[in-house]
Order: structure tokens, then sequence, then C-alpha cells
């Protein structure tokens, strides 16, 4: 990729931050209801929800108040939370931390399960097992995360009480690597269950239609082991389509992650955001909304760098 290209893509998607900052504080500007009004009760006197409203900043014109939350948002300095309470960057660094330890094991768990299912769907010749993996397929896409969470904690922590329901590790992630894991475990499943079965969908196809090419059919006549095509030719020639794929996947997960959060008690962004919704404390909703719009066309551009790597001839568009 040349550097024109780059800086293209780069400008683009700063662009497009900009044009997301607008809308989120616009369109949260626009929601009904008073922030002044949530933070000091109904029955405040009209004399202290002005008074409120002026120590906030919420009685400046709007423009006025969209540049210091973008000027903050710029510099890291986010302010203070109107209800919850605390300095908003540190709440939402402590969020982002839990976030993404949880979505980086899901993402781990998602490509690793449908790494294994993929290989097994095209290299063997048992017909059970293409069905048990076109199965996980539908059944992984078709039920919802919330209710897979639900019957994983049913299962595994009060039917067969072997893992934790919920919460994080009490002493922190590197503290003991195994109680990390158990905590780890419920969450991370659930959330990779519905990245796992796409990623199978699109890798054995792409695993398919690389395993009937002339390459493959020349190298298993010259006597090369099947396993060997699979995963130094055929699988790294399938990657870049499926890099796409992944990339969309591990920007949604970001969405899911919202639902897996409430139901396992983990105190990630999507736990933040909820707590900022109900509270109607909208510094709080805009700094975790940017936040995640900036990981997404983080995930894009990088989507896009795998993608071209991987592809060389589309290395030098």
């Amino acid at each position: 990729m040349g550097w024109v290209a780059v800086v293209r893509r780069v400008g683009v998607a700063v662009l497009t931050l900009f044009l997301a900052s607008i809308v989120i504080f616009a369109v949260l500007h626009a929601v009904p209801g008073d922030p002044a009004v949530a933070l000091a009760g109904a029955d405040a006197s009209p004399a202290t929800l002005a008074a409120l409203r002026h120590e906030l900043g919420l009685d400046r014109p709007l423009i006025a108040q969209y540049l210091q939350w973008l000027g903050g948002a710029v510099t890291g300095d986010l302010g203070r939370s109107y209800v919850i309470g605390g300095r908003i960057d540190t709440l939402v660094a402590e969020g982002l931390r839990n976030t993404a330890a949880l979505g980086v094991t899901a993402l781990l768990v998602a490509v690793a399960l449908a790494a294994v299912l993929s290989f097994a769907a095209v290299a063997s010749r048992a017909p059970w097992v293409r069905s048990v993996v076109a199965g996980f397929e539908v059944i992984g896409i078709a039920v919802p995360p919330f209710v897979t969470g639900v019957l994983l904690v049913e299962l595994f922590a009060v039917v067969w009480p072997v893992l934790p329901a919920g919460g994080t590790p009490p002493r922190g992630y590197g503290d003991d690597l195994s109680v990390t894991l158990q905590y780890l475990a419920l969450p991370a499943v659930c959330l990779a269950i519905p990245v796992a079965s796409t990623l199978t969908r699109f890798f054995s196809e792409a695993l398919r239609t690389e395993w009937a090419r002339p390459y493959v059919l020349t190298a298993r006549a010259a006597g090369v082991p099947a396993g060997r095509i699979l995963v130094r030719g055929a699988a790294r020639n399938a990657l870049p389509s499926v890099v796409t794929v992944f990339g969309i996947q591990a920007g949604q997960l970001l969405g899911s992650a919202v639902l897996v959060e409430a139901i396992f008690a983990w105190p990630g962004l999507g736990q933040l955001l909820g707590q900022g919704i109900a509270a109607r404390d909208y510094p709080v909703v805009q700094a975790v909304l940017l936040l995640a719009v900036t990981v997404f066309i983080v995930i894009a551009l990088l989507t896009d760098a795998a993608y071209r790597l991987l592809d060389p001839s589309r290395r030098a568009v």
C-alpha cells in the first residue's frame, strides 16, 4: 500500500470520526430530559436547577458546548460524570480494560474454534462431521447471545457449579491465570459463538474453493500430505477473503458485548453505557459512543491493511 493511499484512508477516517462526533453530540442533546433535573431531582427549585445548569455549562450555546467537549476529547480531558461520579476518563479507561480483556479472549476463542471446525469440514470425509459443522453455523448465528448466556450460566454455574456466574477476577487479571480464565470462560464463550459460527461459514467455503483448484489437485497427485496442503496452501490463499469478515465481526463484537456484560455482571464499556443512559449522564454516554466509533474505525483500517498485505495483487492499490 502506497503512502498516498495510507494518508487518504487516515484522512477519511479522521473526517468520519469528526462527523460521528457531531451526530453523537446532536442526537444526545435532542433526547428529551434535563440532566440537571436527573442530578438535582424533580423537586428541586428553579433557582437550584438554573445554578446547576450554569455549573455544568448547559446554559451555554450548543456550539460552545460541542467545541469544549471536542477539545476535551482530543486532549483526553473528558471532564467529570454528572451522576455516576468520578472522572470520565478514569471510568472509560476501567471499562475499556475490562471490555478489551473480554473481547480479545472471545476473539481468540472464536478464531481457534472456527479454524478447527473449518479444517475438519474440508479435510474429513465423515458425513457426520460436516453435519456437526453445518449445525454449529446455523445455531451459532440463529440463537442470540442473551439466550446463550442464560443457558451457560444455568448449566455451568447453577446445575453444575464449576465456573463463576459473573463478575471479574477479584484480584485482577494478572494475579492468578487459572482464576482469570474461570471468570472469562462463560462470557467469552457466549460472545465468541456468533463470531465463530460466521467465521466458520466463510472460512470453510473459502477452503473448499481453494481445495478444488488445480494447484491443490497437482500437489495431492504428487503425494504431498493433505494436511500440509490445507494449512500451507489452501488456508493461506483463503485468508484474504476471511480477513474482511473477521474485521466486521470484531467491530460488531463491541455491540454484542453490551448484552453479554449485562448477563454476566461484567463492568465493561457496555455496563458503563447502560448506567449513563439510565442516569441521563450525557458526558459519559458521549465518551463511550465516541470511543466505540473510534474502535470501529481503527479496526476497519487494520482490516484493510491486513487484507492488502495478504493479497499481493492489491498492495499497490
